[in-house]
């Protein structure tokens, strides 16, 4: 059931993430911390690090290397406050934090004609990035919100690399702190497969963002997987 319920996750987010950028995590980790959260984060950072893969094989010349840098950079310090929540706080707890901050940065975003993107911001994002992708699987929300005014193309290709690295970053992390067991790793290869088959029929959604709605795509889907994590951890607490 676990695999039934999560390929269909993982084959939307994929679909929501190959238009976007990012959705990934925020469609599959709130289901699959509900049915199995033994393995998370670990089985979706290794789809969230395959992914990517094929963003870039369409889109890699687009990538924004000077921002890439900035992000990745923030992120480190980020992946090791994490991995101390990792260890003492519950699957409740983390993702509870994560919907809070989410909905405070799109309704604050929301409000706003645009937000300042330079080294500071891309950092900053990068650093809770590195705390929320680590310790839960969704680590999309900060960067997308910096670059929500980019074209298409560069959101995608620059999230991609970024997600990319970062997951093997925090694999890696998670494996240090002895939170990544073996059935973490082959659910998570498992789940590959629906995440192809999403990113294939991802097609006609780029094109139609790629209109001139994307930004209004990146506040919408981060505000409404944060309120399906909220009530997901809510239900599970009851």
């Amino acid at each position: 059931m676990v695999l039934i319920v999560g390929s269909l996750a993982v084959f939307l987010g994929a679909i929501v993430q190959g238009g976007v950028g990012f959705g990934l995590g925020l469609v599959a980790a709130p289901v699959l911390t509900m049915m199995a959260p033994d393995l998370m984060p670990g089985a979706i950072q290794v789809v969230n690090m395959t992914l990517p893969l094929f963003t870039l094989a369409v889109e890699w010349r687009r990538v924004d290397w000077r921002g890439l840098g900035f992000a990745l950079l923030g992120r480190l310090p980020g992946s090791a406050i994490a991995a101390v929540i990792v260890v003492y706080f519950s699957v409740y707890t983390r993702g509870i934090f994560v919907a809070v901050m989410v909905l405070v940065a799109v309704a604050l975003t929301a409000r706003a004609l645009s937000v300042p993107r330079n080294g500071y911001t891309i950092t900053s994002a990068g650093f809770v990035s590195g705390i929320t992708g680590t310790a839960t699987g969704i680590g999309g929300p900060p960067i997308a919100l910096v670059y929500q005014n980019a074209k298409g193309p560069q959101i995608r290709a620059t999230l991609a690399m970024f997600f990319c690295l970062s997951a093997a970053q925090s694999l890696v992390i998670l494996h240090l702190v002895g939170e990544l067991p073996g059935q973490a790793l082959l659910t998570g290869s498992v789940l590959i497969v629906p995440m192809v088959l999403g990113f294939l029929v991802s097609g006609p959604l780029r094109r139609y963002l790629d209109g001139g709605k994307v930004r209004v795509a990146v506040l919408t889907v981060a505000a409404l997987s944060a309120v399906g994590l909220i009530v997901q951890n809510v239900i599970t607490a009851l």
